[in-house]
């Protein structure tokens, strides 16, 4: 049965909270679906601040639909990109948007977003994206050919394949 009525929104519901579950996995994060929620949103809308307008419409199109709303709210495009250099500079902005919220390791935080987005996104998008940025701020997102599938996003993957959603 379907919780909205709309298997899409149903689908992108569920996808959103495998996204959710894997970043509350980080201990920058943990078991608080609510900072996990912010935390994504953080280092989303940072990426997309510093991407050209045609990279975040191309990035944006392969987000789930609840992710994608994340991703494009608030979003102002006139001056972007913003040209950080340096990974530091990055995650202050992570940081500064996270400024409500018990305190978080933002570098960690990062990283286990972007290691999301890497099991999500496809490959090809995700090494555009990649090459796009400065090779500092690259160092914060791990080459994903070069580390394992996670074992929770494949139990997970299995979980939604039941399900028949996947």
């Amino acid at each position: 049965m379907s919780a909205t009525g709309l298997d899409v929104i149903d689908k992108s519901l569920q996808t959103t909270n495998i996204w959710l579950k894997e970043i509350m996995q980080s201990e920058a994060v943990g078991p608080d679906r609510q900072l996990a929620w912010r935390v994504l949103g953080a280092v989303l809308h940072t990426l997309r601040d510093r991407l050209s307008v045609e990279q975040v419409a191309h990035f944006g199109a392969e987000l789930p639909i609840v992710v994608r709303g994340l991703y494009y709210d608030q979003w102002h495009p006139a001056g972007k990109p913003d040209r950080e250099r340096r990974a530091e500079e990055f995650v202050a902005r992570v940081n500064a948007a996270l400024q409500d919220t018990r305190p978080v390791d933002a570098d960690e935080a990062t990283r286990a977003v972007l290691r999301v987005i890497d099991r999500h996104v496809s490959a090809g998008q995700v090494d555009k994206i990649r090459q796009s940025l400065p090779e500092d701020v690259r160092r914060l997102w791990a080459d994903p050919r070069n580390e394992p599938p996670a074992q929770e996003t494949e139990e997970l993957t299995r979980e939604l394949e039941k399900t028949g959603t996947v």
